[in-house]
């Protein structure tokens, strides 16, 4: 492994020598498949234009990134930010505020979640692009698109040292088959108790995996002590970057996603413009949401308020906002 390390800092030396013009670029590309983004960017965008399709972006988003999480303690990736001062090794490379994540290094959680989300949402423009266009040529672009997406993304986290080539190829991949899998199992209708199962049931089932692991001698917290450890700056490992973080925030998502559809099973069939307007309050609410700050201690108040604050994502694009905007539209046009 030793080889394929050096070789993934080698990679990432290149690219920050080569690229140093794009920073930036990298940068918001690796924000941009941040398993955050899932919830908070691609799921309201998706779901005012296909509402089924918003619904497959927050379920395909949790259970891949709850699997990821699964992985990483199994598979026990380095990251490369440590795995340097670990070695010893002397390079040119430097560290970002996003590069100091506290879990496990493989496989890539970016990297997975972004392949399995976004299959989602290209093949339904494919089938779309198809049914308007009987064109194999036009519909294989978005895949096209896809592949790049991946590339590009999977190129960012090795960029500012988050993770190896081989963690990236290892999370597309996987995500990718869980793109395919979980595409055609979207829990579109489904009451809220099932929903409030699979929140419970997942984050029950992480704490026990988590509790055998440690008590068969598997030291859980042994990638965070790292982080800390060969960290740049104290300021840039965040708590919002642990396992139980993600598992918090796919099982609030879950939750939230069964009490909207409960609550509002059929949505609000708006046209357009309407729409346009619930997308724009949903964006700056969701942007609101996510800016809340959070106590880091005790930390079970943390993860408790974390997973409280995504149950709210859900009802807040497919009720709430929708909801009022469709209020006050309708009671203008009988004004």
């Amino acid at each position: 492994m030793d080889i394929i390390h050096r070789n993934g800092i080698w990679m990432a030396e290149t690219l920050q020598q080569g690229t140093k013009s794009y920073e930036n670029f990298w940068l918001v590309l690796s924000h941009l498949g941040d398993p955050k983004a899932a919830f908070l960017l691609v799921f309201p965008f998706t779901y005012f234009i296909s509402k089924r399709v918003g619904i497959a972006v927050v379920w395909v988003a949790a259970i891949s990134e709850w699997l990821n999480v699964v992985f990483k303690w199994m598979l026990f990736g380095e990251r490369p930010f440590w795995w340097i001062g670990e070695n010893e090794l002397i390079t040119k490379v430097h560290q970002f505020p996003s590069t100091c994540e506290t879990g496990p290094g493989s496989p890539s959680g970016h990297a997975m979640i972004t392949a399995a989300v976004w299959w989602v949402v290209i093949t339904a423009v494919s089938k779309f692009i198809y049914a308007k266009t009987n064109s194999v040529v036009l519909t294989s672009v978005p895949y096209l698109l896809y592949a790049a997406l991946l590339v590009v993304v999977g190129l960012s986290r090795i960029y500012i040292l988050a993770h190896f080539p081989h963690q990236v190829f290892a999370g597309a991949f996987t995500g990718v088959i869980l793109g395919v899998v979980l595409g055609k199992t979207i829990p579109e209708g489904r009451p809220l108790l099932f929903f409030f199962k699979m929140s419970f049931g997942l984050l029950i089932s992480a704490v026990l995996i988590n509790l055998a692991l440690q008590e068969i001698g598997i030291n859980l917290s042994w990638s965070i002590a790292l982080a800390k450890k060969w960290c740049s700056r104290p300021e840039w490992i965040r708590l919002d970057t642990a396992p139980f973080s993600s598992i918090t925030r796919d099982c609030g998502a879950l939750l939230g996603l069964g009490l909207a559809q409960s609550w509002r099973p059929a949505g609000f069939s708006m046209p357009l413009a309407p729409r346009a307007l619930s997308l724009a309050f949903s964006s700056m609410g969701l942007y609101h949401v996510h800016r809340l700050p959070l106590p880091v201690k005790p930390q079970l108040l943390f993860y408790s308020l974390f997973f409280v604050k995504f149950v709210i994502v859900p009802p807040l694009v497919m009720v709430l906002v929708p909801g009022a905007v469709h209020f006050f539209t309708n009671k203008r046009k009988r004004d």
